[in-house]
């Protein structure tokens, strides 16, 4: 039975950056036009939370009992390692899923934006067909396409509108640059898994792209983010703030223009997630200042 610690490491908590930036961005841009409300931010981001975490285990449940876990490096996997069964991890990630329900539909309750619902069930399915059911689109190289649309635009761009009604343009650009960010963050991953998701037939963008190309798919993922930093400092000039976080970016892009493969991956991961939430404190800074 898998410890309390080894359920932590689980729900993969280099990854949950991923979930707190976009609300930070969201709640920024709020502030950048004088609307922005603490209260909505906090359910937003037990939303966001709650759903990392929930296709964290809805990953590692699906991959687990398809056998694609069984020879990987990286974080703890409950049901590819055998720590715990696999019908514990399905309902940890049916919980998460409910909870983050639970906190949405009390934001869309108090924010009266009744449209989250859909987008909300739209979330919830994106989250579980990652790598879940029975065609996956995790494994059809789609993985990074969807982050950047569910945890990039609809996050930020759905905190903010929850908190002013309103959508603006420097609000768009800090969700392409925390959706870019998150999808780094993710072909880090699956640079990391390349060749075992490769002999197991998960085909990631990654495997699609081969190593070569994915290391310059990181590299531009990273210079879009802080190219959409620019573009957010056309309207609130302390944005740039933002580019102060490319300091983060210099360890992983060493990692990655090295040739580094396997374990000397990991930490492209973990200082791809710190990138990306030194990005989203700074840029909502910028915006709030401005």
């Amino acid at each position: 039975m898998a410890s309390l610690m080894e359920w932590v490491e689980g729900a993969r908590p280099r990854t949950l950056p991923a979930a707190i930036s976009p609300v930070l961005v969201g709640t920024g841009a709020a502030a950048a036009i004088g609307d922005s409300d603490v209260g909505y931010g906090i359910l937003a981001l037990a939303v966001s939370l709650l759903l990392q975490v929930g296709v964290n285990y809805a990953n590692d449940y699906s991959d687990g009992i398809r056998g694609t876990d069984t020879a990987r490096v990286g974080p703890v996997r409950l049901v590819g390692q055998g720590l715990a069964a696999p019908s514990s991890v399905k309902a940890a990630a049916y919980l998460s899923f409910f909870s983050a329900a639970v906190f949405g539909l009390a934001l869309v309750a108090i924010s009266q934006t009744w449209i989250f619902i859909p987008i909300g069930v739209a979330c919830i399915i994106a989250a579980w067909r990652y790598t879940g059911g029975t065609n996956p689109y995790g494994y059809r190289g789609l993985g990074e396409v969807m982050v950047f649309i569910f945890f990039g635009l609809v996050a930020t761009l759905g905190t903010l509108y929850t908190q002013t009604l309103t959508l603006t343009i420097p609000g768009l650009l800090g969700a392409v640059g925390v959706g870019a960010l998150a999808s780094a963050i993710l072909v880090a991953n699956n640079l990391r898994d390349r060749p075992s998701d490769a002999a197991s037939g998960k085909n990631t963008l990654a495997v699609r792209l081969g190593d070569a190309r994915t290391r310059r798919l990181w590299i531009v993922l990273v210079a879009a983010a802080l190219l959409a930093a620019v573009g957010c400092a056309v309207w609130r000039p302390w944005s740039l703030l933002a580019l102060a976080s490319a300091g983060l970016a210099l360890g992983p892009l060493r990692a990655v223009r090295s040739g580094a493969t396997g374990p000397a991956l990991i930490p492209v991961l973990a200082g791809t997630g710190k990138l990306q939430l030194g990005y989203a404190v700074l840029l909502a800074l910028g915006l709030a200042l401005g």
